[in-house]
């Protein structure tokens, strides 16, 4: 039976890959139970590797070291990655407003966690950044905190990042838990109706002007008798598309831009809700009209064609020149489960779904021509994540000398490949680079590589976690934890609320958001059974990922430099 005690024991290959994929299953299983609704998810991996670690179960040092530094890089590009494409757009027009509460909470925190820091005194910076990233559940602060701690502290790295490791342990839970609270208080303190709340975000939606707004018209405007489609685009200064036109004679053809409109023509517009007063004034009445019935025997059809070639990665509706090459017009744009105008503005991303109303074989040419191959989707971009790996890695390693510091600035593993991985994600059709990465790969991969990370900063910390939770300084990091998660959303979601005037739904998801926590979001998905808490999570997620990363990087290494 040597062969099993070496299996458990031993510090082989074999044994490497048991303890991790038990620490992972045990992990993602107690994980997915809820307390109250609530589940930690993958976090529970972590509790998981301290439980191993703390039975005296250990894994060779540098094999854990190169696990923990490969998950952590996994991890961070699969998330720079996916916030890459919408990371400057939220920093823009309403993104503003939230992204302006959601800073407000990043500074907040700090101040916190630095005011206990100097009152209390009996804690160093080093383990209140693990309470701080623990305190609001960010996984990448802490590996970016002890990435900075590798790069300038020498040999008390080891001993620093599992003290570290243990104060993120220690604040993590009532980090979930105070997080929810706010959400609950606010609801509380201004006496909030959720259903209310939730009817008041769906008016919002039908009023939006992204959201295509179809209705269709006959003309009996003499002023726009017998003009071309373009001027009648010159004249209504707005975003919208004529898809179909039935003439007095019943043909039922596609406008181009120099159709000609007459009296008494039938057409269906998608425009914005807001402009549909300027149509009714300038267009005629509104007309029932079975457009399918009437046109499928004619070979005019409406098809969803998605966008796989990497050449049209970022290019606008507008240059493509549908009407004149392939005599088709684009309606609508499905992208991430939203609907949007199909306006000449509008820049395309592998991935996109186009609702395309023409001729079948026109429709089936531009087809061709956008690649419409939903099995190219699946096919994974490795090249794209594996070059970008390098030149975070290569980012990450260079040296930046700032004033007062006695050693070069370094963004690290966790720094220099997120900042790589955002600017592909937004900028890398320019280098002819495809970054779409369906939504399961990418899930894949970010959670693969948090689960790797999260086990091994378990492993390494669990043969201390007992003795230290059940101190006197382990349980006052648990007071710390909740202090610094609590007091900052508290003030913000008040601000939020009686300043701004944001819906609730929105608040929650801003302030999942500003925490970075998954079971948040999914308490506030829950609470207002609709997509507004998902939208304002996606609008701070980028920028608050980006600078928690930064800020907990940037603490260790001036306060250890």
């Amino acid at each position: 039976m040597n062969w099993f005690t070496e299996l458990w024991i031993g510090n082989g290959v074999a044994h490497t890959i048991l303890i991790y994929a038990i620490v992972i299953a045990m992990g993602v299983m107690l994980g997915n139970v809820k307390i109250f609704g609530i589940s930690l998810g993958a976090t529970f991996v972590l509790f998981c590797g301290i439980l191993i670690g703390h039975l005296g179960v250990t894994v060779d040092g540098a094999t854990l070291k190169f696990i923990q530094e490969f998950g952590l890089i996994l991890f961070i590009f699969s998330i720079g990655l996916q916030v890459g494409p919408s990371f400057f757009s939220s920093l823009k027009q309403e993104g503003l407003q939230l992204n302006g509460v959601a800073m407000l909470i990043v500074a907040l925190n700090v101040v916190v966690a630095f005011a206990i820091y100097f009152i209390a005194g009996n804690i160093s910076i080093t383990d209140l950044v693990g309470v701080m990233s623990g305190a609001v559940t960010n996984t990448p602060g802490l590996g970016a905190a002890q990435q900075a701690l590798i790069e300038t502290a020498g040999d008390r790295a080891g001993d620093l990042n599992e003290s570290m490791s243990l104060g993120y342990a220690a604040a993590y839970p009532l980090g979930v838990v105070g997080i929810i609270l706010s959400m609950v208080l606010l609801k509380a303190i201004f006496k909030i109706n959720v259903d209310k709340e939730v009817e008041d975000i769906e008016r919002e939606k039908e009023a939006s002007q992204l959201k295509p707004h179809v209705i269709t018209y006959q003309v009996t405007n003499k002023l726009i008798y017998d003009i071309p489609v373009t001027r009648l685009h010159a004249i209504i200064d707005h975003n919208f598309t004529i898809s179909r036109m039935k003439r007095e004679d019943g043909t039922v053809e596609i406008p181009q831009g120099e159709t000609i409109i007459r009296k008494d023509d039938v057409l269906r517009i998608v425009m914005s809700a807001h402009d549909q007063d300027i149509f009714d004034a300038i267009i005629g009445p509104h007309v029932d009209f079975d457009w399918q019935l009437e046109t499928e025997p004619k070979g005019i059809v409406s098809k969803r064609i998605v966008i796989t070639q990497g050449e049209l990665n970022g290019r606008k509706i507008g240059s493509i020149r549908l009407h004149e090459g392939y005599k088709v017009n684009v309606t609508r744009v499905y992208r991430a489960g939203v609907e949007l105008l199909a306006s000449p503005n509008l820049s395309l991303q592998i991935g996109d779904r186009l609702t395309v109303v023409g001729r079948e074989e026109d429709v089936d040419r531009l087809g061709k021509r956008m690649g419409n191959s939903y099995k190219r989707l699946d096919h994974p971009n490795l090249f794209t994540m594996f070059i970008g790996i390098v030149l975070g890695i290569i980012v990450g390693s260079i040296p930046i000398m700032l004033p007062g510091m006695s050693v070069p600035m370094k963004l690290g593993l966790a720094g220099g490949p997120l900042i790589v991985a955002i600017l592909i994600g937004r900028y890398g059709y320019k280098a002819k680079l495809v970054t779409y990465t369906s939504n399961a790969a990418s899930l894949m991969l970010r959670e693969l590589g948090l689960c790797l990370f999260l086990a091994s900063v378990g492993i390494a910390a669990g043969g201390r976690f007992v003795e230290t939770i059940l101190s006197a300084n382990g349980l006052t990091w648990v007071l710390y934890g909740f202090l610094i998660t609590i007091i900052p959303l508290l003030i913000a979601v008040v601000v939020a609320r009686a300043k701004l005037r944001l819906n609730y739904c929105t608040i929650m998801g801003l302030v999942a958001g500003a925490t970075t926590d998954p079971p948040a979001l999914g308490y506030a998905n829950n609470t207002a059974g609709n997509d507004a808490p998902a939208v304002a999570y996606a609008t701070v997620y980028p920028l608050t990922m980006f600078m928690r990363v930064l800020i907990a990087e940037l603490i260790i290494i001036f306060a250890v430099a």
